[in-house]
């Protein structure tokens, strides 16, 4: 196989889903995809919390979550005792903010590639306590001495109370050097927060070697774990700082308890992701990342030939990535609404699930590769695509 050439599909993958077959699903990225094993799982569960749900929540329930937490934590090498599920990374975003104590004189740093409801999370606080948001540009495609260049300069000791920074970029599908960012930020007291929503599952990661004072990935994106499930680790020096957004009956056991249990909430999504992560490890990982990676690259470069675009203006995301963005013709999808409406178009038409977003003034489709995605799909997506934007009117 040379490098412009697809990868083989893996053999029976596309029957472990159970998605529409008249649909091309090139978004798994926003929503995953669960396997039906996992469906099962879960089903399972919700089967035995309805068959008598006081035995579900009032036995033993506190020790499965605390099991699967363990689990979980191992997967992604953070400390189990430091971490607590959550619904989803802007949840555990919330409650970071909250706890953090920010006051008038306190500003907090994002990106201009910060995922658009965490950065509205962000507002929402410094509305509520009178704190500053900034934003640091980055351009698309800078190198990663660039990327850590102009973090770091941004940074204000004294002033900047947290620094909110993106593992992978949703955007922009751009991976940015958050060891090293925490690492410049944490040597100047600024504490670190690392959006990793999309690297559980995708990319090989080690939470406690990143050193960031906060680390959030969602497993229902690329770990095929139900949808509701995030992972958030926390440095020892903010566990007891840590205050849940509702308190219940385990709130006097502190973090992470205190934020895990939410009394009747539906845990069958929690108590099913090591599912998941057995049937990728099952699979294999490395054989799943190679080939997804590779998939998306050729999406990538078939689209963009369809586009007439070369090969430079297509954005690397880095490696390991199996995301890619190809630059929409200018004019077109330049606002939030736009792009929405466009995707939707895209949906309607050619029966393809892609992902646009505005960013910079320029319209970006995002294409996302998993195991039940074949070649034809983008090769399809290429031939249409055009002539539908020709004739795309906002």
């Amino acid at each position: 196989m040379s490098a412009e050439d697809p990868p083989q599909p893996i053999p029976g993958a596309r029957l472990l889903f159970s998605l529409d077959p008249a649909v091309s699903y090139l978004n798994h990225g926003s929503f995953g995809a669960l396997p039906i094993s996992v469906q099962r799982a879960q089903q399972r569960l919700r089967d035995e919390m309805d068959l008598n749900p006081m035995r579900f929540f009032g036995v033993g329930l506190l020790d499965r979550i605390v099991h699967t937490r363990r689990h979980l934590a191992a997967f992604l090498g953070a400390d189990p005792d430091g971490s607590a599920l959550t619904t989803n990374t802007t949840a555990a975003v919330s409650l970071v903010l909250q706890s953090a104590g920010l006051g008038p004189s306190d500003e907090v740093l994002l990106t201009d590639h910060t995922y658009g409801a965490v950065a509205m999370a962000v507002r929402r606080e410094c509305r509520r306590t009178g704190a500053t948001a900034r934003t640091v540009a980055v351009p698309l495609g800078a190198s990663g001495p660039e990327i850590i260049s102009r973090v770091r300069t941004a940074l204000r000791p004294g002033r900047t109370k947290l620094l909110i920074i993106d593992q992978l970029t949703s955007a922009t599908a751009t991976l940015l050097p958050v060891r090293e960012i925490a690492a410049a930020a944490r040597s100047q007291g600024i504490p670190v927060f690392v959006d990793g929503a999309h690297v559980p599952g995708m990319l090989p990661v080690n939470v406690a070697e990143i050193g960031a004072d906060f680390w959030v990935g969602n497993l229902h994106k690329w770990a095929w774990a139900p949808r509701g499930t995030s992972l958030l680790a926390v440095a020892p020096e903010w566990r007891r700082r840590i205050d849940p957004l509702v308190v219940s009956w385990e709130h006097d056991q502190g973090f992470p308890l205190s934020v895990e249990f939410q009394g009747t909430l539906d845990y069958s999504p929690w108590l099913a992701a090591p599912a998941g992560a057995f049937a990728m490890r099952t699979l294999g990982l490395e054989a799943i990342r190679e080939h997804n990676v590779a998939l998306a690259a050729y999406g990538q470069r078939v689209l963009g030939a369809a586009l007439g675009l070369t090969p430079a203006e297509l954005p690397e995301p880095g490696p390991g990535v199996s995301m890619r963005i190809v630059p929409l013709p200018p004019g077109l999808a330049t606002t939030i609404p736009e792009a929405h409406a466009l995707r939707q178009h895209i949906a309607d038409k050619l029966a393809v699930e892609t992902h646009v977003n505005a960013w910079g003034g320029r319209g970006l489709l995002r294409l996302s590769a998993q195991i039940y995605n074949r070649p034809e799909e983008y090769d399809r997506l290429a031939e249409r695509l055009p002539a539908l934007l020709n004739a795309w009117h906002w």
